[in-house]
């Protein structure tokens, strides 16, 4: 089969010899649609130190099962799914409290630590905890970011326990942060502020109503802004989903006090908890690493259109062209937001 292999910084479409089944609870998928994830791009830097040379990239992404292990009784043959990007074995102690992201068993392993999703056919472990069937009425498309970006922009919301009435800014306006926009609404947030430096972004987020305001960092002062769009008190919560070098700072200087500040951003750089400069603020901190445990219930929510992801798919390219897909998305060229790749 064909896959997009990672090596020494570099990615080249090679061929592979198609998965089998390793352990009862595996299924192999065949992939209909994959996605490249701005993880991905950190994997090939080299800002991922436990992704091993030689994997399969990728763990976005849509398809059928086509075999399934003998322990897994919730899947069958033919079935449709999305695929959670976190691997977990639903029985460990992190599990149980729902943070699968920290599994034992598991955690960020497909296109990590373990061949993942770029390729024809993709060996899923824990397959009856990792996959959601599709409903009749929920495309490839409709579903494809549901176990990453999508999860991803919900957990952000939900690390701030968002109120009714409450005003959230969101920092980034790239796939994420329009994820976390779009989960924030139906949260009951009632205004919601996008922050970015991409006018194009910043006024897709407004003309989809998932954004209530929008400020480019560049163009204005963001704390004055934000001030005189919350009464001088600053956001009740902040979603960081940029992950820029100054934009965890603006984060927590744009929260009120007593606020909540998520942070689903990944850094190329450590970060700095200036204590002192803060105190006082008494601010609460989140972090993530997703725990994508929502997958079920945002698929139903999408087979109800209470929340749609389409519009995220801006370019679509063949596996054959999956190596410029790859430069088609660092370089954000054509106002590209994510790419979907066809098998």
């Amino acid at each position: 089969m064909k896959a997009l292999v990672y090596q020494n910084h570099a990615i080249s479409l090679t061929e592979r010899k198609k998965p089998e089944i390793i352990s009862s609870r595996d299924a192999i998928v065949k992939v209909t649609l994959s996605s490249i994830c701005t993880s991905d791009l950190h994997i090939i830097k080299g800002f991922v130190p436990r992704a091993k040379d030689g994997i399969v990239l990728g763990h976005e992404f849509v398809g059928e099962v086509v075999e399934i292990g003998s322990g897994i009784t919730n899947l069958k043959i033919g079935d449709r799914v999305s695929a959670n990007c976190e691997t977990f074995c639903g029985e460990c102690y992190f599990c149980k409290w729902g943070f699968i992201n920290n599994c034992v068993n598991g955690g960020w392993e497909l296109g990590c630590k373990i061949d993942g999703c770029q390729a024809e056919y993709v060996r899923v472990p824990f397959a009856d905890t990792g996959l959601t069937k599709l409903p009749d009425n929920v495309t490839y498309e409709n579903a494809l970011f549901v176990g990453d970006i999508l999860s991803s922009g919900y957990f952000g919301a939900e690390m701030c326990e968002i109120q009714q009435g409450d005003c959230v800014a969101v920092i980034g306006a790239g796939p994420v942060g329009l994820c976390s926009m779009a989960c924030a609404k139906t949260f009951n947030a009632g205004k919601i502020i996008a922050i970015d430096i991409d006018d194009y972004r910043l006024n897709l987020a407004l003309k989809l109503g998932i954004a209530d305001y929008v400020l480019n960092s560049q163009k204005c002062d963001i704390e004055k802004e934000i001030k005189k769009l919350t009464e001088n008190r600053g956001a009740d919560s902040v979603i960081e989903a940029a992950g820029g070098k100054n934009t965890f700072e603006t984060a927590w200087k744009i929260a009120r006090p007593n606020a909540i500040v998520g942070v689903v951003a990944m850094y190329e750089e450590n970060q700095i908890l200036p204590l002192p400069e803060m105190y006082g603020k008494n601010l609460t901190f989140k972090t993530g690493g997703v725990d994508a445990v929502h997958c079920k219930k945002l698929v139903e929510m999408i087979s109800k259109g209470i929340i749609n992801t389409d519009f995220l798919i801006t370019h679509t390219f063949q596996l054959d062209e999956i190596e410029k897909a790859y430069k088609f998305f660092e370089t954000k060229s054509d106002n590209c937001l994510k790419t979907a790749i066809r098998y």
